[in-house]
């Protein structure tokens, strides 16, 4: 079997992602049992600091019976400037599987086109598809799926935007985005996939929040974009979720973040912390949707699996 890789949304099919989720639905509710990493070792590979990515994939390999093994830039060539091909086939002899967070595509693109074992994204700068598997996850548990609902983005263009794009291809739901003028999505992944699903994109927060089922947002500096933060700043005023903007959405909507978040910026203290937010399980489920996928990426998550 040849190996996949995982660093975009689209690399995996609708079938595929619906499988996924659900065998993620099973492991979290603990009706998932076998070992399928059992003698193997995952590398992590971190260029970008983080908390959610680091721990839910090390506890996940360590829960699907393997080894999870930390490498930060510091810790290897890489950080010396070793050739990312010459990492990749290195790394190949003695890893299982990679997963990796860092900044520039290309890298991980590369990583993946001379690794001999899989390779996941865990972040770059152009998307972040692991969380967009929790997020999904969360809208299963919540909305009981995502046929027939609307999402809204509000906010910057970021990783976060582009992984949705690709979702909202792929799955068929209805993705609204309101980004600030110059803020947009990359123009050439939104026109990629825009024909492809129900896909608009305006600079108004309301129009994309009215009806919504999903609200969604990030923070407006991300990592690495720190010096812009006065600039930005002035151009996401009015993108903030507060109650306000929750109000114009479906009765049952609920909000996400894939946090950090800073409460009075991008959202406000009483959405998150209010009964419509879903950020913690959202949080949790980066365990449950990153074990599925290391499962099936591994070749041993079985026979398709039953309805969750």
């Amino acid at each position: 079997m040849p190996k996949r890789d995982f660093l975009s949304i689209s690399d995996f099919d609708a079938d595929e992602l619906t499988e996924l989720l659900r065998l993620a639905a099973r492991m979290k509710r603990g009706k998932y049992d076998r070992k399928p990493l059992k003698g193997r070792t995952l590398g992590m590979i971190f260029t970008k600091s983080s908390t959610r990515t680091r721990v839910s994939f090390e506890v996940g390999a360590t829960q699907l019976g393997g080894h999870a093994l930390f490498l930060s830039s510091r810790d290897i060539q890489l950080g010396r400037g070793e050739p990312i091909k010459d990492t990749a086939r290195v790394l190949s002899r003695y890893l299982d599987m990679i997963m990796i967070r860092t900044f520039d595509h290309a890298d991980v693109e590369e990583l993946a086109r001379y690794a001999s074992v899989p390779v996941i994204n865990g972040l770059t700068d152009l998307s972040h598809p692991c969380q967009i598997l929790a997020d999904l996850l969360t809208v299963k548990e919540s909305l009981g799926g995502w046929k027939g609902r609307t999402v809204a983005w509000i906010g910057d263009g970021n990783n976060m935007a582009h992984s949705w794009i690709e979702a909202a291809a792929v799955l068929g739901f209805a993705l609204r985005l309101a980004c600030p003028a110059g803020y947009e999505p990359d123009r050439a992944l939104l026109e990629q996939y825009r024909t492809a699903g129900d896909i608009t994109l305006s600079h108004d927060p309301a129009e994309a929040a009215r009806g919504a089922d999903v609200i969604n947002t990030d923070v407006w500096a991300s990592m690495g974009q720190e010096a812009e933060q006065a600039e930005r700043e002035q151009a996401f005023r009015g993108y903030i979720v507060d109650d306000r903007l929750m109000a114009l959405a479906a009765r049952d909507a609920i909000f996400l973040h894939c946090l950090p978040a800073h409460r009075g910026e991008e959202v406000a203290e009483s959405v998150i912390e209010g009964p419509r937010s879903r950020v913690w399980d959202e949080a949790e489920n980066r365990l449950h949707v990153q074990k599925a996928l290391m499962a099936m990426l591994a070749g041993m998550a079985g026979e398709k699996e039953e309805a969750a």
